[in-house]
């Protein structure tokens, strides 16, 4: 049976470039992730993009990062069993599966519309995990959280699409409407967004970009609410022992410098 999937628009596309990361890592003998749901969902659609040529080298930071929220959310369900989940632009992720979310967590996945539409396709219902189809950058959608429960919230590859002011607004909305919580995402610093711009596996990302990068301090500035928990700087996790050879080797000497290990991938955790 051939599926039929909603007419995505380019921001709404990205998702397969986590979604097919997340894949190829599964498909690896020893695999960072092992999102083994991701490869089944790739099948599933048959997607194939030529724009998207992963290596072992170019997937492990979409792997890694994924874990790494995957992490957070997971200590913070096991600290408050009562708490509600989010993930933003969660795309065709299944985060709560991963995470095995218990029956007393409600998960909330948060897309567009037709990103949902395609969620509802392709993914299997489970109790107690939901979606909301809303741009994030529409107040309304939060209404539709509890307001009295401790939240986790995660984004994974989000906050560059977003314009700054839309991307402080989200923020503060979520921190006026949720009593309390913790919230984990990637940033884009300055020197991340330019590489991009350099790199033809990302080039066609670059018009996409709403943001102009920027550091994990920086969301602290915007939203005092936030309080900075962690910088989780890939280069510095034990996920490294796993990289191929000449991107580890790299990557253990940028460890050294705490300055080029921001110019990495790195997961800003924060509480409210």
């Amino acid at each position: 049976m051939t599926l039929s999937l909603p007419a995505l628009t380019p921001v709404e596309e990205t998702l397969w470039i986590t979604l097919t990361g997340r894949a190829f890592d599964s498909r690896q003998p020893d695999p960072i992730l092992g999102d083994t749901m991701a490869d089944a969902l790739v099948r599933k659609t048959g997607y194939t993009n030529h724009k998207l040529r992963w290596t072992r080298a170019s997937c492990v930071e979409v792997a890694q990062r994924a874990k790494k929220l995957d992490e957070v959310a997971r200590r913070f369900i096991a600290r408050h069993p009562d708490a509600i989940g989010i993930d933003l632009g969660a795309g065709l992720d299944t985060r709560a599966l991963r995470i095995d979310t218990p029956p007393t967590v409600d998960w909330y996945d948060v897309d567009f519309p037709d990103v949902v539409a395609a969620r509802r396709q392709l993914i299997p219902d489970r109790p107690h995990v939901h979606t909301i189809g809303a741009d994030l950058t529409d107040p309304a959608w939060l209404q539709s959280l509890p307001a009295d429960r401790p939240a986790m919230i995660v984004a994974d590859g989000l906050m560059a699409f977003l314009a700054e002011a839309d991307m402080i607004s989200l923020l503060r909305r979520l921190t006026d409407h949720l009593r309390s919580g913790e919230i984990a995402f990637n940033v884009y610093n300055t020197f991340t967004v330019r590489a991009a711009k350099l790199a033809p596996s990302a080039r066609f990302l670059v018009p996409l970009f709403k943001s102009a990068g920027f550091g994990s301090r920086d969301i602290v500035h915007w939203n005092p609410e936030l309080t900075l928990i962690k910088e989780i700087m890939l280069v510095r996790e034990p996920e490294v022992a796993q990289y191929p050879p000449a991107l580890r080797l790299w990557t253990r000497l940028a460890a050294l410098s705490t300055s080029l290990s921001r110019l990495g991938t790195v997961v800003a955790h924060y509480r409210f």
